[in-house]
């Protein structure tokens, strides 16, 4: 199974900053953030709608300019980072998830990612029609459906996005739901996983690969239990 490194290494270090992704760099296949546009157009990783939760500022993210933005804390003194950034501090064979959380904004993401591919990269959205945006403007990358709620025909919506991947949230997964995915040709990806119990209960289920909190504390498991298994290429 492939680790990927949830807002970087929310667990050790505050979400989405380049802290917790230099942490999810050190031990996982991919790491994960989250990216809305600034007032001025600019992607930045920011879990939430507005500044108020992770930050020392208040109100929408849209309504902030970059240089505005800049001037927060993101906890431990780490800003919010560019998505430019982001693609800087990537090395090796480290790959990149981005969770596109606005509807409308695709092309200005894939727009910047096109200026520096990671070696592997998979968008993904909650929002089907994301997903299906973001295949046609980036055919060459893998796309993803998430989903936290049930819902009659996962799969089904999975294809009708040109999706590649599902990514349920951890108590939507069912071995049913595996073998299916997998008859259909999609990767299987929870989210998110954070125990000993969870990561070995995953590994009978089948799954690809997972999202967790702490990618350190799932590789040394993964070794002791030999089952790591690399991420697909892009």
């Amino acid at each position: 199974m492939f680790i990927i490194g949830h807002r970087g290494a929310r667990a050790v270090e505050p979400e989405n900053t380049l802290a917790a992704l230099e942490r999810g760099i050190a031990c996982a296949d991919l790491v994960e953030v989250d990216l809305r546009l600034t007032k001025d157009g600019i992607p930045v990783a920011i879990h939430d709608a507005t500044v108020d939760r992770t930050t020392n500022g208040t109100g929408p993210v849209k309504g902030h300019t970059i240089e505005e933005l800049a001037t927060l804390d993101a906890g431990n003194g780490e800003r919010i980072p560019t998505l430019h950034e982001i693609l800087d501090l990537l090395h090796g064979d480290v790959g990149l998830v981005v969770e596109i959380k606005e509807p409308g904004t695709e092309a200005i993401i894939v727009s910047v990612l096109m200026n520096r591919l990671p070696e592997r990269l998979f968008l993904v959205s909650f929002h089907p029609g994301s997903v299906a945006m973001a295949k046609q403007l980036l055919a060459g990358a893998d796309v993803g459906l998430i989903y936290s709620e049930k819902t009659g025909d996962p799969l089904g919506l999975a294809r009708s996005a040109r999706a590649d991947i599902i990514l349920p949230r951890w108590d939507r997964v069912s071995r049913e739901v595996v073998e299916q995915a997998h008859n259909a040709g999609l990767l299987v990806v929870p989210w998110v996983l954070n125990s000993e119990e969870e990561f070995g209960e995953a590994a009978r289920l089948g799954i690809d690969g997972f999202a967790t909190d702490d990618p350190c504390f799932a590789r040394r498991y993964l070794e002791e239990q030999g089952l790591e298994r690399p991420a697909p290429a892009r």
